[in-house]
């Protein structure tokens, strides 16, 4: 039986599409791969490369932590040495040096003899002095007996009252006059005295400016004195502590003295006293540091290093020399903030200790400081952390 014509046609036509819809789709996954395992990872790398590159213009930074400072801090200042007591000696009578019993480099106690002075006119206006005081006593003696028989006379009205009151006004005259003897005997037993020159306190000589027979005027004149007499038991060490650390610079500090006639050796002392006044001139406060010295073996005059411990009222800091930065707001320092962004700070600057500096204001003990920081790195610049230079990471905030 023939097929119709028609009908054939219709399958030939259906077997004609399916091929090319198969085909269609082979192109499809074609290009859905191509897509897929071409441009995708493509794309992918470009934002990878991108990022990365993001991330390698952010600078890389190193910090570190500020370190406590040491609330007692040695301040080592020039010191001139001089003896706690130091008198020069003169005479208090004139005449001409009789002896003298020390010399220079002679320790002496109080009261012991220097010298002996040649006083003959004291000694004979003394003799004249005590003539007088005689006569005034004889003198007295005779007024006493005079008022006493006018006042017996009174009685019986044998003298009148005028001549009583004369004998005993001559009585008051001639006690005045008594007295005024004894008082000149008294001044020149005195001046006597002085012809005998002693050391007023225990000391050493440490200048003799006469000798035997000199000329010696009383009173003497500034630099003619007799004798020098230093006390060098203790010394006054004199220093100029700077304003900055005047606050701290109070009595009962301790000090130690060194010199460098001995060397490695220390020397025990306290500061016992300040002017309470800054000097206008130096900006400093005069400070007195006393230093026991009961062998001697310090020399007062000599010059000395004075170590005070100070022990500071104010909390400080300390950081690295290459963590500050210079610039004309002040010296700075840059931080990294929680938000890995810069922070420039403004310090004040203490003592320098060399390799590091003591920060008084400005800077917190948690902050993340920056070492070696650019000359070019501004505040709100963005920066990554790496380790700090002692080796551990420090995480920012």
């Amino acid at each position: 039986m023939n097929t119709p014509a028609p009908y054939i046609h219709g399958v030939k036509r259906r077997s004609r599409v399916v091929p090319l819809a198969i085909g269609i789709g082979l192109v499809a996954l074609v290009v859905a791969a191509t897509i897929l395992f071409g441009i995708l990872p493509r794309l992918s790398a470009q934002a990878a490369l991108k990022k990365e590159t993001a991330g390698l213009n952010v600078p890389t930074v190193s910090v570190m932590q500020p370190k406590s400072g040491n609330p007692t801090q040695e301040l080592v200042l020039p010191g001139n040495m001089q003896p706690f007591m130091d008198a020069p000696i003169y005479a208090r009578t004139s005449g001409y040096l009789k002896r003298w019993t020390v010399d220079i480099g002679a320790r002496v106690k109080a009261g012991q003899l220097l010298a002996e002075i040649d006083t003959p006119e004291v000694e004979e206006q003394l003799h004249q002095a005590r003539s007088d005081l005689q006569t005034a006593e004889a003198n007295y003696r005779l007024a006493q007996k005079t008022a006493a028989r006018w006042l017996d006379l009174i009685k019986d009205n044998a003298v009148s009252k005028q001549e009583v009151d004369q004998a005993q006004g001559d009585l008051e005259a001639k006690k005045s006059a008594l007295e005024s003897a004894r008082f000149n005997v008294s001044r020149l037993e005195k001046l006597q005295a002085f012809t005998k020159i002693y050391a007023p306190f225990d000391g050493v000589i440490t200048a003799r400016n006469t000798d035997v027979g000199a000329l010696i005027g009383a009173g003497g004149t500034p630099g003619r004195e007799l004798f020098h007499l230093a006390d060098t038991k203790k010394l006054r060490v004199y220093i100029n502590v700077p304003q900055a650390h005047s606050r701290d610079a109070v009595p009962g500090v301790e000090a130690d003295v060194t010199l460098d006639e001995f060397p490695g050796r220390r020397f025990k002392g306290v500061l016992a006293r300040n002017t309470q006044s800054i000097d206008s001139g130096s900006r400093t406060l005069l400070a007195e540091v006393a230093v026991d010295n009961p062998t001697g073996e310090l020399l007062p005059g000599s010059y000395g290093q004075v170590h005070l411990k100070l022990r500071s009222s104010n909390a400080t800091l300390l950081v690295p020399v290459n963590t500050l930065i210079f610039r004309s707001e002040g010296i700075q320092v840059a931080v990294v903030g929680p938000d890995q962004r810069v922070v420039l700070k403004k310090i004040s600057i203490g003592r320098d200790f060399g390799t590091e500096v003591e920060v008084v204001s400005g800077l917190e003990p948690t902050d993340a400081v920056i070492v070696n920081p650019s000359d070019s790195i501004t505040a709100g610049s963005q920066v990554r952390v790496v380790k700090e230079s002692a080796g551990k990471e420090k995480k920012p905030g």
